[in-house]
């Protein structure tokens, strides 16, 4: 393949010469890529939602309901495309009015303070890019960032596209009598904890109800957390799109609630998590306007601005629920309610084939050791990947059920401790988890 490139010298001679393909790459090599995206090149969803795809497989791998919405926002939602012109134009840059003032309310009930709906909120392209936006603005070269291990596996890569450095520490199963089998049994230490904040730390990041363990923080680990901020001057950046999805009587808490957080908290929220609508990919950050407003520069930067129809919909299913709050009619109690029992249903089939499962306080999730089962994973192509990687290839394409290895949520210095679990996620039809059940019971016996 051949090539004419325009020569401009600076002698002022302008000419054009043949360059082979081979010097075409030789001389564009210095300028193809940044260095900030050297690393981070790879990415799990990616390989492994090709995978299923091309297997066509029973996914209980990809974290979405593969059920609808409630009539409800969906109604609103057609409402709004066909609710005149000004739905199919730009809004307000920072979020939709209507949004934002609701949100304000909604929240400022829950937290105990009001909020400014135009100051302390940013509407975001879901959750994903309200993280963006907090990394990019408030970490600097040389900042250190620490990270509760598991977590969701963005963090790492866009602490360090903003030129900080990752700190991690996993929570790991306390010393219970047998296994541990629930993910209130998944803890932090707090000494090491402690030791993981110094004068280079600029921000913690947790995430409750967690992915993908399911452990929802109690008030007391988050007073802990907390007080670490506030005596090192450090931000914490709170992830909280599972925040309606508890069980058992557990409760979420935020953490900005607590005292002296409000001002040095970011709280990431997804309205695709609230009302099952993860493809209208409407998220914020919510925090003191101080704080916020570096994730607007960084906003107005990159995307600017986001559906307006999805906003305004989102709009009419938090006044709903805001007017309905605490009621049996409101939408964030029948979800957990609904996933209680899909959550039962699943972990009773991974016990039926001798799997042991940690049974989720919170979240779309449920993790379970694999470390029991004898699989002969003669695959050549993954003998150098961890044991889950390898294990759910083969799960893939020998048996047709998709899953996560749980290794992909720890850094590269704990990972090996973590590759004998895999993730499932229950948010699917019964019919759904009734044909992965099957694929378990027929492996089951023919073992």
């Amino acid at each position: 393949m051949f090539r004419r490139v325009l020569i401009n010298w600076s002698s002022g001679w302008k000419g054009s010469v043949i360059l082979t393909s081979f010097h075409y790459k030789k001389v564009m090599a210095r300028q193809l890529h940044a260095r900030r995206i050297e690393g981070v090149d790879k990415n799990l969803w990616v390989e492994f939602t090709q995978l299923a795809a091309e297997y066509k497989v029973v996914n209980l791998g990809q974290g979405f309901p593969d059920f609808g919405p409630p009539s409800f926002v969906q109604e609103a939602f057609c409402n709004a495309i066909s609710g005149g012109a000004s739905m199919h134009q730009y809004t307000r840059a920072f979020g939709h009015p209507r949004l934002v003032k609701i949100l304000a309310k909604f929240f400022g009930r829950i937290v105990g303070r009001e909020i400014d709906p135009m100051e302390e909120l940013l509407i975001t392209v879901g959750a994903y890019q309200a993280l963006f936006c907090t990394f990019q603005a408030l970490v600097d070269e040389g900042d250190e960032v620490i990270i509760v291990e598991p977590f969701f596996d963005c963090y790492q890569p866009m602490v360090m596209m903003a030129g900080g450095t990752p700190v991690y520490i996993p929570l790991k199963p306390k010393k219970v009598t047998g296994p541990a089998l629930s993910s209130a049994d998944w803890v932090l230490c707090p000494e090491e904890l402690a030791s993981k904040f110094n004068s280079r730390t600029k921000a913690i990041v947790i995430n409750t109800p967690n992915n993908p363990l399911g452990k929802v923080f109690q008030r007391k680990e988050l007073q802990m957390i907390a007080d670490l901020c506030i005596k090192h001057d450090v931000l914490c950046i709170s992830d909280e799109v599972y925040e309606w999805l508890t069980y058992d009587g557990e409760h979420h808490v935020k953490i900005a609630s607590l005292p002296g957080m409000w001002e040095r908290t970011v709280t990431i929220g997804s309205a695709g998590k609230s009302f099952s609508a993860t493809g209208w990919k409407v998220g914020w950050a919510m925090g003191a306007g101080h704080v916020l407003k570096h994730l607007r520069t960084v906003h107005q930067n990159s995307v600017y601005h986001c559906a307006t129809a999805a906003q305004e919909a989102v709009a009419a299913g938090f006044q709903r629920e805001y007017d309905v709050f605490g009621t049996e009619e409101s939408y964030f109690r029948q979800l957990p309610a609904l996933l209680h029992a899909k959550r039962l249903k699943l972990a009773k089939s991974l016990r039926s084939v001798g799997l042991q499962p940690v049974l989720p306080q919170g979240g779309y999730f449920m993790i379970t050791d694999i470390a029991s089962l004898r699989v002969d994973l003669n695959d050549p192509s993954t003998k150098d990947e961890p044991y889950d990687y390898r294990f759910v290839k083969w799960l893939i394409k020998e048996k047709g059920l998709a899953t996560i290895p749980v290794s992909a949520f720890y850094s590269p210095e704990h990972r090996e401790d973590f590759q004998n679990y895999v993730r499932f996620c229950f948010v699917k039809e019964d019919s759904t988890l009734e044909a992965a059940e099957d694929i378990l019971r027929q492996w089951s016996i023919k073992k």
